[in-house]
C-alpha cells in the first residue's frame, strides 16, 4: 500500500470559491435583515409593517447579492480568459521563449537552472497552456472564477441567513421583538463565524469575535436610526 493511501491529504483551499460566497451571503442576509427588522421595530411599526419590510429586504438583498457576485466574478473570469488568450498567442509565436520564461520561474523558486529547463520542457510537452496558466498566471482549477456558482450560492445563503429574523417577527412578542431578534442574530452570527472558520481551517475565536462585533455595530446603528425617526414621526 502506498504512502498516499495510508496518509491521504485534504487541503481546504479547494473550498475557497463557494465558501467565500456562502459565508458572505449568510452573514449579509442575517445582519442586514435582522438590522432592518430591529430598525423598523424601533420606529414602533406594526408586526405587519415589520414583516413586509423584512421580506422586501430578503428579496432585494438576495437579488443584489446574486447580481453583485455574478458581475464581480464575471470580471475576474473575463480577465482570466484574456490572459489565457494572450498566453496562447505567445506560445504559438515563440515557444522557445516561453520555455525559457517558465524555466526562469522554476529557477527563481530554487530549482537548479538545468533541471528547471528540463521540467519546463516536459510540462509544456504535456500541457503548455496549463503549465503557464498555473505557474506564470496563477490560474488553476481550484482558483478559477465561477460566476454562476458564486451568484447562486450568495443568493441562496443570503435568503437562508435572513429567514430566522423573519420567523421571529411572526412568533415573538412585539414588545420584546428587538431583544429576541438581536439575541438570535448575535448567536447565529457567532455560529456562522465558527462554522466558516472550521470549514476553512481558520482561527475560530478570531472569526467569531469579528462577525459578532460588526453584527452588533450594525444592529445598534439601525436601532438608533429607527428610534430617532420613529420619535420624530
Amino acid at each position: 500500500m502506498s504512502r498516499l493511501a495510508l496518509h491521504p491529504e485534504r487541503h481546504l483551499v479547494s473550498r475557497i470559491g463557494w465558501l467565500r460566497a456562502a459565508v458572505l451571503g449568510a452573514n449579509d442576509g442575517l445582519v442586514s435583515t435582522a438590522s432592518l427588522v430591529i430598525g423598523v421595530a424601533a420606529a414602533e411599526a406594526t408586526r405587519g409593517e415589520i414583516l413586509i419590510a423584512g421580506v422586501a429586504g430578503l428579496v432585494a438583498g438576495a437579488m443584489s447579492m446574486a447580481a453583485g457576485e455574478y458581475v464581480s466574478v464575471s470580471s475576474q473570469s473575463d480577465t482570466e480568459r484574456a490572459d489565457l488568450a494572450r498566453e496562447t498567442a505567445e506560445l504559438a509565436g515563440d515557444r522557445e521563449a516561453e520555455v525559457t520564461e517558465l524555466a526562469g520561474i522554476y529557477a527563481a523558486r530554487g530549482v537548479d537552472p538545468g533541471l528547471s529547463r528540463q521540467v519546463a520542457i516536459q510540462l509544456m510537452a504535456k500541457d503548455a497552456l496549463g503549465a503557464h496558466a498555473r505557474d506564470e498566471l496563477g490560474i488553476s482549477e481550484i482558483t478559477t472564477a465561477r460566476p454562476v456558482q458564486a451568484a447562486l450560492t450568495s443568493a441562496l445563503t443570503f435568503a437562508l441567513g435572513a429567514l430566522p429574523a423573519l420567523l421571529l417577527v411572526t412568533v415573538a412578542p412585539l414588545s420584546g421583538l428587538i431583544i429576541w431578534v438581536g439575541a438570535m442574530a448575535l448567536a447565529a452570527l457567532m455560529g456562522l463565524g465558527a462554522l466558516g472558520a472550521l470549514a476553512g481551517g481558520a482561527n475560530v475565536g478570531r472569526s467569531v469575535l469579528r462577525v459578532a462585533f460588526w453584527g452588533v455595530i450594525a444592529m445598534v446603528a439601525t436601532a438608533g436610526i429607527g428610534r430617532l425617526f420613529g420619535t420624530v414621526v
